[in-house]
């Protein structure tokens, strides 16, 4: 599928080539490419027709960020929006002769400071140990439930992204050393430690699947679990289970990471394992570990 438009397609030759430079010289994912692409398209309807995108001045990215404000949508969407805008426009005076960056002295709105929502250890436990309970429907492959029990069970095991675990083949895990190979966002390379509970569990799964190479995770066809796949496994078993919060992969990723933390591991490893460029991504998670500690506290003490 191609992902680029072409300059008949869209019209404007310096999208295009930005959008080409993200992909060959920023290795950027399709995904990213979309967004960049909608949102600077967005800007574009907005933008009076006449002005081409070298006359564009700081008022004119004023104003079209007070609209996006003012259109009911959320500080982190508006943010995103912008993002793509900057990098457009930062592009363009670097690679496309473009004098003064006009989005260079625009501030953004503050990102609104939201704590993740976490499972508890038990939840945890009850969501993993619940696809071995529950009978699978008939046309399910016999192998269904101990493929999910692995899906789950790595999850909270290492913490990875759901388009990290989509993307794994039987060749990135190693059984005997207890890790998985992970290539995470810009196709960075890490290694994350796998508990022995999770690699029991795919063990179990590969033997009961046969799957000797190729994708790790598979479908009823045999093919790849894609990561909507993956999400419906989330929300099937999320249902039978009296787990009140709204569920996705990414709270497995949350609870991992503040579970680490609950149990005295230090932020900088818990930054490598979650595979964050920066500290200050991972630093939320303190707060979170934080908070859960106050409740216990006023819960449990008699002086509280």
């Amino acid at each position: 599928m191609k992902i680029l438009p072409s300059p008949e397609q869209s019209g404007d030759v310096e999208l295009d080539a930005f959008l080409e430079y993200l992909l060959v010289e920023r290795n950027r994912s399709g995904r990213t490419l979309i967004n960049y692409s909608h949102a600077i398209r967005r800007f574009r309807e907005w933008l009076t027709p006449e002005k081409t995108w070298f006359q564009v001045d700081s008022e004119d990215l004023k104003d079209y960020l007070y609209w996006l404000m003012r259109q009911n949508l959320s500080r982190a969407t508006v943010r995103l929006n912008f993002a793509a805008i900057r990098s457009f426009f930062r592009y363009l005076s670097r690679r496309r002769g473009l004098q003064q960056n006009p989005a260079a002295g625009v501030p953004l709105p503050k990102a609104e400071k939201k704590l993740p929502v976490i499972l508890t250890e038990a939840q945890v436990i009850e969501l993993i140990e619940k696809p071995l309970q529950t009978p699978q429907p008939q046309q399910a492959p016999a192998w269904t439930a101990e493929r999910d029990t692995a899906i789950l069970e790595l999850f909270y095991s290492s913490g990875i992204r759901l388009s990290e675990l989509a993307g794994l083949d039987v060749e990135d895990f190693d059984l005997h050393q207890e890790c998985i190979r992970v290539f995470g966002k810009g196709s960075k390379e890490r290694v994350c430690p796998v508990g022995t509970a999770a690699a029991e569990a795919i063990h179990r799964y590969r033997n009961a699947a046969r799957i000797l190479s190729g994708p790790l995770f598979i479908g009823k066809s045999r093919k790849r679990l894609s990561t909507r796949g993956i999400t419906d496994v989330f929300s099937k078993y999320h249902a039978l289970c009296n787990i009140p919060q709204q569920l996705s992969p990414h709270k497995l990723r949350h609870s991992f990471a503040t579970h680490l933390l609950d149990h005295g591991a230090d932020l900088r490893s818990v930054q490598v394992l979650l595979g964050h460029a920066s500290l200050s991504t991972t630093q939320i998670y303190t707060h979170v570990s934080i908070e859960r500690m106050k409740r216990v506290y006023d819960q449990t003490h008699p002086r509280a």
